[in-house]
C-alpha cells in the first residue's frame, strides 16, 4: 500500500492526516487515518521539515503504518537533488526503507523544469523530487494519479481530511 500525508495547522498543534492506497490510478481509498499532535515547532524559513516531520512520524507510529512508498505536500530535495527538504529528513528517520516522493505546488528558488509535471488542462506545473525512486518513474506515477485538474484525487482528499472538510 501507499500513503499519501498532509498536515494543517493550528497555533501550536497540527492535525496529520494519511489515506492508504493501492493502485496509482485508484480513486479508492483503502484507510484513512488522523493524528493530532501537540506542541508543533514555529514555522522556520528553510526548514520546514521542523515543523511537519514530528507530526507525520506521530501519525505513523499511532497508527502502526509501514507503506511500501509515502507521497509528501512538499519536497524530497530543495532544488530538486541536492539540500534536504522534509522528504530527505523522513526516509533517513525511516533508515531509508521507505521510498518517499514529494509533490510540491510551488517552485522552489532552485528547482529546474527537470521536476515539472503537469496534469489536466491546467497550465501550473506541479513539482516532484524523490529518494529510493527514479524521477522519471515517480513523475509518471504522480502524472497517472486519478482525477483530471492539477492536483490528483487522493492528494486534494487527503488535503481536505485533514482541514476537517468532508469528502
Amino acid at each position: 500500500m501507499k500513503l499519501v500525508v498532509d498536515v494543517q495547522y493550528t497555533d501550536n498543534s497540527a492535525l496529520c492526516a494519511g489515506i492508504l492506497f493501492k493502485h496509482w490510478n485508484s480513486s479508492e481509498i483503502s484507510q484513512k487515518y488522523l493524528t493530532h499532535t501537540e506542541n508543533i515547532q514555529a514555522y522556520e524559513p528553510g526548514k520546514f521539515y521542523k515543523r511537519e516531520l514530528p507530526c507525520i512520524l506521530n501519525l505513523l507510529e499511532a497508527h502502526s503504518i509501514t507503506p511500501e512508498l509515502i507521497i509528501i505536500d512538499g519536497y524530497v530535495f530543495l532544488g530538486g537533488h541536492s539540500k534536504a527538504g522534509l522528504g530527505k529528513y523522513l526516509y533517513d528517520h525511516l533508515n531509508g526503507n521507505i521510498p518517499i516522493i514529494g509533490v510540491a505546488k510551488k517552485a522552489f528558488n532552485e528547482i529546474t523544469p527537470d521536476y515539472k509535471i503537469r496534469r489536466g488542462t491546467s497550465t501550473k506545473p506541479l513539482y516532484i523530487t524523490a529518494i529510493d525512486i527514479p524521477l522519471g518513474e515517480a513523475k509518471e506515477k504522480i502524472a497517472t494519479m486519478h482525477g483530471q485538474h492539477r492536483i490528483p484525487t487522493l492528494l486534494r482528499q487527503v488535503d481536505q481530511l485533514c482541514r476537517g472538510i468532508a469528502f
